[in-house]
């Protein structure tokens, strides 16, 4: 007679797959709820940039990600002549409380918990729209395949210093620039002790 064996990891007294349903109900964290990033990206946009607006800011940029059970929320603003720290904190404190009140009053923009971080562009930023090129003016950039440094941005275009002579580029025909980072000769740089070599010259006898 020939004996047939359980599967594997059956006990003697215990029926096949047992151990396997017990493990199943234990307590699971649950998962993030699904959200369509792009929507959600949308709708935060539509909340928080009248609030940029009114703060006197330029919205650059809005990024959703996951990150584990929670999303991110990334903001960029800008403005004429920079923004600072303590810009930065006012108006993330304004985004934050307009995120709040939509999802007060009903309106879903984001499921689950989100982190909010917001902050101004970097250099690496790509300059595409016109305020931007304005911003930069002074700055050495990329484009077209000229380096050259900004003199000029107007409401048509750009002017460009490439090798000492000017090149005028419209807005409708710039790609992506890029700007470029300098570092200053060591001839020209200030490294502060000047005065302090003068001084001691002078009153070393």
């Amino acid at each position: 007679m020939t004996q047939r064996g359980g599967r594997a990891g059956a006990r003697p007294g215990q029926k096949p797959g047992a151990r396997r349903r017990r493990e199943d109900e234990e307590p699971r964290v649950p998962a993030a709820p699904r959200v369509d990033l792009t929507a959600a990206r949308a709708r935060v946009r539509a909340v928080i940039e009248p609030v940029v607006a009114a703060a006197g800011y330029d919205l650059e940029d809005v990024a959703v990600a996951r990150a584990g059970r929670r999303h991110v929320v990334r903001v960029l603003v800008d403005t004429d002549g920079g923004i600072s720290l303590d810009d930065v904190a006012v108006v993330s404190r304004e985004i934050s409380a307009a995120l709040d009140a939509a999802e007060e009053s009903g309106g879903e923009v984001l499921a689950g918990e989100y982190q909010l971080e917001v902050g101004s562009p970097g250099i690496d930023r790509p300059l595409t729209l016109p305020r931007h090129w304005r911003r930069n003016r002074g700055r050495l950039v990329a484009v077209n395949g000229l380096t050259g440094r900004i003199v000029e941005a107007g409401d048509e275009g750009i002017v460009l210093d490439v090798d000492g002579k000017p090149r005028e580029l419209r807005f409708d025909e710039l790609g992506a620039g890029k700007v470029q980072i300098e570092f200053k000769r060591l001839d020209e740089a200030d490294f502060g002790d000047d005065d302090e070599d003068d001084d001691e010259g002078e009153g070393g006898e």
